[in-house]
């Protein structure tokens, strides 16, 4: 499966102890799928939620399904009242996009939901791909815990209450995630879609 990053709209950080300007991918900005394609699915979810887990099958088996069709945009939304872990799993999500390697780290932070201590994180980072030497340090000092905090504040926004929330263009999705309600929805928005670029090429 493709990952496409979209690099605009990065942050910028100033380390003022080194002088170092860092860019940061949003995680609004990291995709899997093609950049182009009609229809975006959107999740708000955590990485200790068996829910969430559940529903990272279904989406797995979406892109395949519908390969070219949908791009998967994943957004952190930790509970940490519950989940004392998954703030820090999502810190490291963000921190594996940076080196291009978000779609392997975030299938591993499912598949090892039960042991996500920040050692093990950093063993995840290696199993993923990521060769960045400063992932633990960063991690350590929450470099990338506003990326997940804004995600957070945008989902309040939006009105997630429950996990995992789903927005397909934009629009709410209501129902159980599960592949048949899924796409169903999917297909009604290409539907939707194609109605869209036929107007405008009449236009």
């Amino acid at each position: 499966m493709a990952l496409v990053l979209f690099n605009y709209n990065k942050q910028r950080i100033t380390m003022a102890f080194k002088k170092e300007e860092i860019e940061i991918i949003e995680p609004a900005n990291i995709f899997v799928g093609r950049h182009d394609a009609p229809v975006t699915l959107m999740e708000f979810g955590e990485y200790e939620s068996d829910e969430c887990a559940k529903a990272n099958e279904v989406v797995k088996q979406l892109l395949e399904e519908y390969e070219g069709k949908i791009r998967f945009n994943f957004r952190h939304f930790p509970l940490t009242r519950i989940h004392q872990r998954s703030l820090k799993a999502s810190e490291a999500a963000v921190a594996a996009a940076q080196s291009g390697r978000f779609w392997e780290m975030h299938n591993l932070l499912f598949k090892n939901r039960r042991n996500l201590g920040t050692i093990s994180l950093k063993l995840y980072s290696k199993e993923a791909g990521v060769s960045n030497k400063k992932f633990l340090d960063q991690l350590v000092d929450g470099m990338y815990g506003w990326q997940v905090q804004d995600d957070l504040r945008e989902g309040i926004d939006r009105g997630v209450k429950e996990l995992p929330a789903f927005f397909i263009n934009e629009e709410v999705f209501h129902g159980k995630p599960t592949y048949a309600n899924l796409s169903a929805a999917i297909d009604e928005a290409l539907k939707k879609s194609k109605r869209k670029n036929a107007i405008k090429q009449k236009a």
